[in-house]
């Protein structure tokens, strides 16, 4: 099991600087043939830290400009609408300055005649806009989202990493990663439905403590008493999975919860990251078994610190980078 995650990470440590924080939303409504209502929201902090901006087609003109505002004291939103006489399909989208910014961009076309719903990432900066698909159902669309969001951040993959490198046992295992669904979960939901308001800055801040708290925690020497992280492991990946329920919220922050069907498309989200988590710990499993395979009696240091070390070192880096963005 510790194999797993010393080999998983040798290969996660050098996407660290390709880390997205929660994304932004680029949405393009469509209110009558070749007129589109334009929506981009991202971050407060994001925006003071980067140049990220979307580019339309050439082809489309403004023909409102762009009414800002803040909602909550942490996203920008801008809203203006455009003409676009050649229409999207087969037109090029692209976000300025995503390549540099290490975040996640959801990008949503609407009309008459379907949706295009698509990812753009630094890796995938742009896309041609496809023919439209046939709305899809709620929960199929929120399951997805959810999936692609778990596997689009290192932070929450590498928690569980650090729980699979803490616990021993299966059991003991089973019950903190329960734990840790059980917590997420809670403010996930709250948060989603605005019962809860925590800004998504600070969180991600949280989320990264965590991480480095955790691996502090596993670089300790088995040899020295307990701590209370150890003693219940449990009752700290709970208390955690708070904070990361809110940096899961941060997508449906962006792209919202469809009215009428709140609470499928919630379950969805929810289950979605649920199937992501669990497909990560049989990877890290498979890891795990074919690297005892591979390291006969590896040491101490293979097994626990040096494992403890990169994961403590890629949370030092989010935590120093979004502290910085606060500050700025």
């Amino acid at each position: 099991m510790r194999a797993a995650a010393l080999l998983g990470l040798w290969s996660l440590c050098t996407m660290a600087l390709a880390h997205p924080l929660a994304p932004a939303l680029l949405q393009l409504q469509e209110s009558k043939p070749g007129h589109y209502d334009v929506l981009w929201r991202t971050s407060v902090t994001r925006t003071q830290r980067r140049d990220v901006a979307p580019a339309l087609p050439a082809s489309c003109v403004e023909t409102a400009a762009a009414q800002i505002t803040t909602e909550g004291g942490d996203a920008v939103v801008a809203r203006w609408q455009v003409q676009c006489d050649a229409g999207l399909i087969s037109q090029r989208i692209a976000v300025q300055g995503l390549a540099q910014s290490g975040i996640n961009v959801i990008v949503h076309i609407s009309g008459d005649k379907g949706v295009v719903d698509t990812l753009l990432g630094p890796d995938q900066p742009d896309f041609v806009v496809p023919q439209p698909a046939v709305q899809r159902p709620v929960f199929l669309s929120y399951l997805q989202l959810g999936f692609e969001h778990l596997f689009g951040g290192l932070d929450h993959l590498l928690f569980v990493a650090g729980l699979m490198l803490l616990v021993r046992g299966w059991r003991p295992l089973l019950l903190t990663i329960t734990a840790f669904t059980l917590g997420h979960s809670v403010t996930l939901a709250l948060a989603s439905l605005g019962l809860i308001s925590v800004p998504q800055a600070w969180a991600e801040l949280g989320i990264a403590l965590s991480i480095l708290l955790l691996a502090v925690e596993i670089a300790r020497p088995t040899s020295a008493a307990p701590s209370p992280l150890r003693r219940w492991p449990w009752l700290m990946a709970a208390g955690f999975g708070l904070l990361h329920g809110l940096g899961f919220a941060g997508v449906l922050g962006e792209t919202g919860l469809p009215k009428g069907a709140i609470v499928q498309a919630l379950l969805a989200f929810n289950l979605g990251i649920e199937l992501g988590q669990l497909l990560w710990v049989l990877a890290l499993l498979g890891l795990a078994w074919t690297g005892l395979k591979l390291l006969r009696n590896p040491s101490e240091t293979m097994v626990r610190a040096l494992p403890a070390y990169l994961i403590g070192t890629l949370a030092a880096y989010w935590c120093w980078d979004r502290l910085s963005a606060l500050w700025a």
